[in-house]
């Protein structure tokens, strides 16, 4: 019988991964100020074309801008927390799911450990 497990996946960090996550965060950042900056744009656009309660339309779109805002912190905090972060490190980069083949008599305790995949500059340099 197969299932499928979690298992967890590390960087190691370089040089290039310093580079390459940084350059992934200040463009979400980017992307996230554009889209801030065209939600104030068809804010502005609706409050003139409708006859509905302006305060209305604000709120929503003063809401979703909020949540981009926020988003915005997050990644300049990872930015932030990025430049202190020394090289060899590990990081979490999420997790992938495997399957794996059990059988009767196999020991469910090592089944069930957690697993992990170490990739260092996009190559695999361990799986535990």
């Amino acid at each position: 019988m197969k299932i499928i497990r979690k298992v967890a996946v590390k960087q190691i960090v370089t040089d290039k991964t310093k580079a390459q996550l940084k350059e992934e965060y200040e463009w979400k950042v980017f992307k996230l100020e554009q889209e801030c900056q065209q939600l104030l744009f068809e804010q502005k656009k609706l409050e003139q074309r409708s006859s509905k309660n302006k305060a209305d339309i604000a709120l929503k779109f003063q809401k979703e801008m909020s949540n981009r805002k926020d988003h915005i912190k997050w990644y300049k905090y990872k930015l932030e927390q990025l430049e202190i972060l020394p090289i060899g490190s590990e990081i979490s980069d999420g997790e992938v799911e495997a399957m794996v083949e059990i059988e009767e008599g196999m020991n469910w305790n090592e089944l069930v450990d957690q697993k992990t995949i170490v990739i260092k500059d996009g190559i695999i340099t361990k799986i535990t």
